[in-house]
Parts: C-alpha cells; sequence; structure tokens
C-alpha cells in the first residue's frame, strides 16, 4: 500500500546511469564468444581492436549520435549564400560532421585494417543507430570494391587512394546514386545520359534517391549516348580544389527527402548537367556491376547492422525489465513479459550468429564478389559465387524484417517508455529498421530476383544441392525438407503469370526463404554453442 506523496521520489537515475557506462563489446560476453569462435586466427587482433573501438563507439560516439537525432538538428539544405552564388550547402549537425571524421579516420578499409575487424567496427558502431554515417559508410565499402576491381586510370586509381588510405589523414566518404523517379529497382530502366566530351564524360539527367549527398564520391548508373545499356560511372561531388569553395561538380541538388527514418542521412534530388564523370569497368555491364558488387555488399551491411541493432535492443529491453517494477513485481519475473524477452534473445543470438557465419562464408570466396551470375571460372567457383549471392540476399530480407519485428516487441515491453525518443534507441532503430528493409531491394523484389536467380542456375546449381550445401551439417530430415520444398517452389518457371497458382507460390516462397535463413542461423547458433571456443 502507499500513501500520497506531492515529491514522488521515483526516478529512473540508476537505469539511465547503467544505459551511459554501457561497453557494448566488453559487456557483451555473447559477441565476444562469436568472435573466438568464427574469426580464426584473425581473433585476438579482432578482440583487442574491437575492445578499443567500442569504447568510443559506447561513449563518445553515441552521445553524438543521440544529440544528432533531436529534431530540430535535422539536415536542410542551403542553396545560395549572401551574393547568390548556387553553392547547394547541406547543413548537418556539428555532432554528425564530427562523428563521421572520427569514424572515417579509423581506416576501416585501409590495408591496417583486416576482414573482422571491418566486420567488428560495423557491426559495434550499428549500436549508435546514427543512419548518417553508418549509411555513407556502407556506400564506401561498395565504392572501394568497385574500384579495387577496376580502377586503371590516374583518375579513380587517386579516388580510390582518397577513399581506401586517406589523403593527409581525411577520408573521402563514398554514395551511390542509382534510383530514378521512374523505379529505384528498375535499373536498367534508367535514362541518366553519359555524353563523351573532351576525352572524357559527361552526365546529364536526374537522380531522384540520393543517399548520403554530403558525400565527396558517388557511384552513379547512366546510359552511354545512343545505348541501351547502363554503364557504371564514379562522379566526384567536387572537382579538385572547388569543395573548400562549394563550387560543386556539374549538378544542382534539388531538394533534400523527407523520410520515416535515417532521418540524419541526407538524401536528395539531383539534376546533372554535365557532370564530369569516370567510368568503371564495362559501359555494358553496369547493371551487373552495380547489383554483383556495390548493391551485394550493401545487403551484406545491412544485415551485420540490423542484427547488431537487435543486440543492442535485448540489452537495454533486459535491463529496463529488471529495473522496472509494476504491483511490486520486476518486469522480468511476469511470466508473459519473461517469455518475450526469451523470444527477443533468441531473434538476436541466431541474427548474430548468423551474420558471422555468413562473413565467414564470405571471406572464403576466392577472389571477392564478381559481377552477374555467368562467370567464365570452374563449375566450383562458380557455384560458390552464386550461393553467396543468394545467401546474402536471405540474410538482409530476413533479418530486416525480423528486426522490425524485435524492435516493435521490445518497444511494447517497455510500455510508454519504449516510445520515447529522448529515453531510448529504439524508436529511431524500429524507423530507421523500415528505411533498411527497403535499401538496396524491398522484400518482394528480392523475393523475385532469387526465384529468377535460381531458375537461371538451376543447369549448374541445382536448387537442391544450394540447400544441401547452405545447411552443411544440419539435421538431415530439415534438409531433406528444405530441398524437397525448393525443387517443388521452383518448379513454376518464373512469378509473373497473374494466377491463384503463382500468388499461392509467391505466398509460399515468401515463407519458404524465412525458414531456410533461419535454418542457416540456427545452424550458425548450434556451431557456435558446441565449438571448444564457444564452450569457454
Amino acid at each position: 500500500m502507499s500513501l500520497p506523496d506531492r515529491n514522488n521520489p521515483y526516478s529512473f537515475n540508476s537505469f539511465l546511469e547503467w544505459r551511459k557506462g554501457v561497453d557494448f563489446y566488453a559487456d557483451d560476453p555473447f559477441l565476444q564468444k562469436m568472435v573466438l569462435v568464427f574469426a580464426g586466427r584473425e581473433a585476438a587482433e579482432a578482440d583487442r581492436e574491437a575492445g578499443k573501438f567500442s569504447k568510443k563507439a559506447s561513449s563518445r560516439w553515441r552521445e553524438l549520435a543521440e544529440r544528432a537525432a533531436r529534431p530540430e538538428n535535422r539536415p536542410f539544405m542551403l542553396h545560395y549564400d549572401g551574393h547568390k552564388n548556387r553553392i547547394d550547402h547541406i547543413v548537418r549537425p556539428y555532432e554528425t560532421e564530427v562523428l563521421e571524421k572520427e569514424v572515417f579516420s579509423e581506416g576501416i578499409f585501409s590495408q591496417r585494417s583486416s576482414p573482422w575487424i571491418r566486420f567488428l567496427k560495423i557491426y559495434l558502431l550499428s549500436q549508435i543507430s546514427e543512419a548518417g554515417v553508418g549509411c555513407p559508410l556502407t556506400c564506401t565499402w561498395g565504392l572501394v570494391a568497385l574500384l579495387e576491381k577496376f580502377a586503371d586510370t590516374a583518375e579513380t586509381r587517386r579516388i580510390l587512394a582518397d577513399v581506401k588510405e586517406g589523403r593527409d589523414g581525411d577520408f573521402a566518404v563514398g554514395a551511390q546514386f542509382v534510383s530514378e523517379i521512374q523505379g529505384g529497382s528498375d535499373v536498367p530502366a534508367n535514362l541518366l545520359e553519359a555524353v563523351p566530351e573532351g576525352g572524357g564524360w559527361r552526365l546529364y539527367g536526374t537522380k531522384f534517391f540520393c543517399s548520403a549527398a554530403q558525400a565527396d564520391y558517388a557511384v552513379i548508373t547512366a546510359k552511354a549516348q545512343g545505348s541501351e545499356k547502363i554503364g557504371l560511372f564514379v562522379l566526384p561531388m567536387w572537382l579538385p580544389g572547388n569543395k573548400e569553395k562549394e563550387i560543386r561538380n556539374g549538378y544542382t541538388i534539388d531538394r533534400l527527402k523527407w523520410k520515416l527514418g535515417t532521418v540524419e542521412l541526407p538524401t536528395a534530388e539531383i539534376t546533372l548537367n554535365g557532370a564530369l564523370a569516370y567510368p568503371v569497368g564495362p559501359l555494358d555491364r553496369g547493371v551487373a556491376n552495380v547489383v554483383g558488387i556495390v548493391l551485394t555488399l550493401s545487403r551484406l551491411a545491412v544485415g551485420i547492422g540490423m542484427s547488431s541493432g537487435m543486440a543492442y535492443g535485448l540489452r537495454e529491453i533486459k535491463k529496463y525489465a529488471e529495473f522496472r517494477t509494476a504491483f511490486g513485481v520486476a518486469l522480468k519475473d511476469f511470466p508473459m513479459a519473461a517469455r518475450q524477452i526469451a523470444e527477443l534473445e533468441h531473434f538476436a543470438r541466431r541474427s548474430t550468429a548468423g551474420a558471422f557465419k555468413v562473413y565467414r562464408d564470405f571471406l572464403r570466396l576466392p577472389g571477392g564478389l564478381a559481377p552477374g551470375l555467368e562467370t567464365d571460372e570452374p563449375l566450383e567457383l562458380k557455384r560458390q559465387r552464386f550461393e553467396m549471392r543468394q545467401l546474402i540476399m536471405l540474410q538482409k530480407i530476413t533479418v530486416a524484417y525480423d528486426a522490425i519485428d524485435h524492435g516493435r516487441l521490445g518497444i511494447s515491453i517497455m510500455g510508454g517508455h519504449g516510445v520515447m525518443e529522448d529515453f531510448s534507441n529504439l524508436p529511431r532503430m524500429f524507423r530507421d529498421g523500415m528505411v533498411n528493409e527497403l535499401w538496396e531491394g524491398p522484400r518482394n523484389v528480392l523475393l523475385t530476383q532469387m526465384h529468377r536467380d535460381f531458375q537461371r542456375a538451376a543447369g549448374w546449381c541445382p536448387p537442391a544441392d544450394f540447400v544441401a550445401s547452405l545447411l552443411r551439417g544440419a539435421d538431415k530430415a530439415v534438409v531433406k525438407e528444405c530441398s524437397d520444398e525448393i525443387s517443388e517452389l521452383l518448379a513454376i518457371t518464373h512469378l509473373f503469370e497473374m494466377s491463384e497458382k503463382t500468388l499461392e507460390i509467391c505466398r509460399r516462397w515468401d515463407d519458404f526463404c524465412a525458414r531456410l535463413f533461419h535454418a542457416y542461423q540456427d545452424l550458425a547458433l548450434a556451431e557456435a554453442e558446441s565449438s571448444p571456443e564457444g564452450k569457454k
């Protein structure tokens, strides 16, 4: 029984102080275990570097991200300076600019960062939920991988050095400008024109969704004059010496988008009127290169980041359930809440274990990613590339979907405080997750793409063989059930006929792909728990 008290003594301070003191890596034994299990010979170095990086991400960078996320700090445009010069200056909060500089100064794509250190830095950074830095980091990864494969001129090699190793301590930031107003995923329908002029290429036309518009360089799709084929180019946002003068490279930023989530990230509509750009790879292979390399890496990063976000949410929800009481009982001791928290823990752990396993499989792929399905390589290597492409798409759609469910349930457990943006990062992560589910291909597009890819590759990578490879080590009954089901679902040759049969196959294909990747995640979790390193 409680009597009235006009000076209510209740305080959240102990919970909030705990939150400020959390170290994303040091206070996560499960994450440390995953490093030991999956990073192999790199584990000791990766563990050491993750510990150092986490101290910054968990404190200073987290605080910068939380301040930058306030509504009054959202990016906006200054189209002209005080002398009526067109500058299209994107005004971002000071906190975001500092955060971007400090994060990129880590040299995450430099030769000095090993692959597992890169993975862990992206994973840990994702827990601060700052899309204004996280998205450009992902885009820069794709730009680096593309240029490492195709940079063959002085200009493109210089750009590669700028983004990978930096110049005088400053690291360039990358972006991706692919979508046009007629449709984002329908890249072959792009109309932006590339015209050869004076020994270079000039771009003319519009792009409709240009995220990380503050970047230094952008991967951009365009059709060479008179061609129906998509080419791929690198666009410098400023020509040498012009960034300080705010003289942009032959384009205007027409407006910034008003979005549901990732609001710290400037996403723009851009008109190009003679912007100088450099071709990357064959001019008739732009779709294959942007999808096979750039977007595939982005999808991989989404899977890593959203798995990390679930781990962040789980930690806060579990602590809140210990702290908060109702009717004299801690939330964690209510059976309904305890069941929900156990469900969230399973979501988060299997997603993280799956992210580690996908990345390990990715690192084992000889020569990295390749454009397109058809490559002039030995059959076994060709199959490995195909399987990795499909695996990354499966991870992206499944983890993105699960993360939204995880966020919704976590917010529900925290009750009214779950939706308070100055109490927890969960609302911001939930909104950002809704956007991340769309970036690099919404669920319906990727499901259709995978079905089509399996049809095209069936002659040299039978679907049942793909399942057996993906679930190697799983229960034989599970493998057989999934192998039989994928063969049945692919008996229909395409998903473009509007009929009851096709609609039912679409429903089942959606459900099957989620169950298949969950089985892969469960396999990863079982591997981690049964390995000698996982038992330590």
